[in-house]
């Protein structure tokens, strides 16, 4: 069985796998056995809500391409393991059935008319062995079982049982929310609008809650700097996140009125929108492909070293993260800096190690508009092509995108160039030639390079490369 897990934790990140692991698992065998000595309550909404969330793990979607066997990840500038096309914001939940049902099953709190019986332990023991089941066929198929999300959902949803089935078995409450002249639109009391805005509530902090946990785990398991994480799961709730706690919102009311019929109907908008994003997201890894074939034609033609467009894209992505970039503007930073030394091209002579920064400052800006130039027929967003003719200018006239590229292209020139240099790999030689660059870079700071940028870009790195694959250490 292959384990989505992309490095070994170790110090306080590993403290923080066995805190997370070990309350979910504490918390698993606990429901198992509780579920046991009680005896299933509602075995027929217990059989519903947990097929369906086993339907929704067999079927869930990874959300980027497959890492080659035996390739592990690809590693960036900063240490982390990148993995090929990483989830922009509406990618973050792969499987949103499956996690639309656990919630529902979660607020639950009448059936058929009755308040529900089944309780906060049934509920973990019912959504546990309905993802351990779904790992089966998953095996089989050769997927990758994610036990970060496993322990995240075992946790979240015990969280949301407690939170929500009080609202439907307390008298007090329900008393409260059952105004006497509030439309009977729900047909049932205890199921008012200010309920539902009760569950949404609680729905959303558990989000904020499975965020923070998710960017624990990756700091973890990355060693890269907790906020910038935490930025990238909270950017990423909207959208699908948005569509599942709904979902889940309206699951408790929808089913006391028309019984376990509603949930099948409840989960097909998310199976269209799940379908979608997985279209989506094979166009985008289409694109980023022929982006990274592109850039490669100077490495062939003997412009720039081998490796050297893929390191710059890999470090401008690290410092964008630093910045706290947006993931569609890290994907646009991306490309730009996979691209941004085309313009090389229609040099007869090339330039000796495909370095650009020592040249007149007229020649640049000619190599910058040319690289333009070709990038604008490529299909890409036209701020690609904009950041790409944009290199030469003073960096107060560049937008923040093309100060990141032209930063790191120059640091990585100066690395690559100098003795203590690996051929344009900086954290090779950062121990020695790293410091000299970054202080050049500094000197620059009066007209080409924006110091924040430089900033960013020493802590990047300044951070200890794991080297790390499979969980092992290398």
């Amino acid at each position: 069985m292959r384990w989505a897990r992309s490095g070994a934790p170790g110090g306080r990140g590993g403290l923080t796998c066995v805190a997370v692991y070990g309350a979910a698992g504490a918390l698993a065998v606990a429901a198992f056995a509780w579920t046991q000595w009680r005896g299933v309550r509602e075995p027929t909404a217990a059989l519903a809500f947990g097929a369906l969330v086993a339907l929704g793990e067999v079927i869930r979607w990874d959300g980027r391409p497959a890492v080659r066997a035996g390739a592990g990840a690809d590693r960036g500038a900063d240490g982390a393991h990148e993995r090929p096309g990483e989830p922009e914001a509406g990618e973050r939940e792969p499987a949103p059935v499956a996690a639309a049902a656990a919630l529902g099953y979660a607020v639950l709190g009448r059936l058929e008319g009755a308040p529900a019986t089944h309780g906060v332990l049934q509920t973990v023991a019912v959504v546990g062995a309905a993802s351990l089941l779904a790992l089966v066929p998953r095996t089989a198929l050769g997927h990758p079982a994610d036990l970060d999300r496993a322990a995240r959902r075992v946790l979240t949803v015990a969280f949301v049982a407690v939170c929500c089935q009080p609202l439907h078995h307390t008298g007090r409450l329900r008393s409260w929310l059952d105004w006497p002249d509030w439309p009977d639109w729900l047909g049932r009391p205890g199921h008012r609008p200010c309920l539902v805005a009760s569950l949404l509530l609680v729905l959303a902090l558990a989000a904020f809650g499975d965020a923070v946990m998710a960017a624990a785990l990756a700091r973890a398991r990355t060693g890269r700097p907790y906020t910038p994480l935490l930025y990238d799961e909270l950017r990423a709730l909207p959208g699908v996140g948005a569509a599942i706690g709904a979902t889940a919102a309206v699951t408790a009311p929808a089913v006391a009125v028309a019984g376990l019929w509603a949930l099948p109907v409840l989960c097909v908008p998310l199976l269209l929108v799940q379908h979608s994003f997985r279209r989506w997201a094979g166009i985008r890894a289409t694109c980023r492909q022929t982006v990274a074939s592109l850039a490669r034609t100077t490495e062939i033609a003997g412009h720039t070293p081998a490796g050297h467009a893929r390191q710059v894209a890999r470090l401008s992505r690290a410092v964008g993260r630093e910045l706290r970039l947006s993931a569609p503007s890290l994907t646009v930073l991306e490309y730009a800096a996979l691209m941004h030394d085309l313009g090389q091209l229609s040099l007869l002579d090339p330039v000796p190690a495909g370095a650009t920064e020592p040249l007149p400052e007229a020649e640049q800006r000619r190599i910058a508009l040319l690289g333009g130039a070709v990038v604008r027929q490529t299909g890409v967003p036209d701020e690609v092509a904009e950041i790409v003719e944009r290199q030469a200018d003073p960096y107060r006239d560049q937008p923040l995108l093309a100060r990141i590229v032209r930063a790191v292209n120059a640091y990585t020139e100066l690395v690559g160039g100098s003795p203590g240099g690996s051929q344009g790999n900086p954290q090779k030689g950062r121990g020695t030639a790293g410091p000299g660059a970054l202080e050049r870079l500094r000197r620059g700071t009066v007209r080409d390079f924006d110091p924040v940028v430089v900033e960013a870009l020493a802590m990047v790195v300044s951070r200890p490369v794991h080297d790390r694959v499979r969980g092992r250490p290398k």
